[in-house]
């Protein structure tokens, strides 16, 4: 009996094809050894995350919850939404080169991201915690991320260059975390423009964890405050 081996799916390929590949090298391994094979074909990233219990709002620490230094206010769903595109530096209806890095569109009707924002007047830095439910696994992202390094942005006439670097180090206490510093410098404009975050993004079953602190100009990103926020937020959805 000749042995085949089924050729590993790419993850760039679509889901009815990579689905139609290996249902097809099932049938084929089935065919040439003439022998039952049990189980079912699964395409690679078709995985079921568990649905966490509760609504994003409820599950969202409260403002009580973030650093004394940072007064938070939990913000409406349109600001939420507007605030979710300023941390990956992109925004709704910017346009993205190279095009494979534009961010996903939330899906429609789907739950809307919660967020809650604290400001440290002193220091022109937040804090920013967002929930959100997502079919993407944060290993996924991270791959994607990896082939983003570097973007160029432009949204209502002006442009910008963002820049993403992985850290080695990841936060713990999700099912999977990733760490980043992001740089977004305006094509026009001083210094004091530039943004410069640093996220820790996780994931819980359905629900993905993004905790940034921004600052502007020669600020630094305070990541004492993501650790804590982060830690907090795990908490919570854990608790829901």
């Amino acid at each position: 009996m000749n042995v085949v081996r089924a050729t590993p799916i790419r993850a760039g390929d679509s889901g009815p094809r990579r689905w139609w590949l290996g249902l097809a090298a099932v049938s084929f391994m089935l065919t040439g050894c003439a022998q039952s094979v049990s189980g079912t074909p699964v395409a690679e990233s078709a995985v079921a995350l568990r649905q966490v219990d509760g609504s994003l709002a409820e599950l969202l620490p409260t403002p009580s919850l973030f650093p004394a230094r940072y007064p938070a206010v939990v913000l409406p769903v349109q600001a939420a939404t507007a605030a979710a595109g300023d941390l990956d530096g992109v925004g709704a209806g910017a346009s993205v080169r190279p095009v494979h890095c534009t961010p996903a569109e939330p899906e429609p009707g789907g739950e809307p991201a919660a967020v809650a924002v604290g400001t440290d007047d002193a220091s022109r830095a937040t804090l920013t915690v967002e929930l959100s439910r997502s079919a993407e696994l944060v290993a996924e992202l991270r791959d994607r991320l990896r082939g983003c390094v570097q973007m160029q942005v432009s949204r209502a006439g002006a442009g910008s260059t963002v820049t993403t670097v992985l850290d080695q180090a990841v936060p713990s206490g999700a099912d999977e975390a990733i760490a980043l510093r992001r740089t977004v410098v305006p094509d026009v404009g001083g210094a004091g423009l530039t943004q410069t975050m640093q996220t820790s993004i996780g994931r819980i079953g359905d629900v993905r964890i993004t905790v940034t602190s921004m600052t502007f100009g020669a600020g630094q990103p305070d990541t004492a405050a993501v650790d804590e926020m982060f830690a907090t937020t795990v908490a919570a959805v854990r608790g829901g």
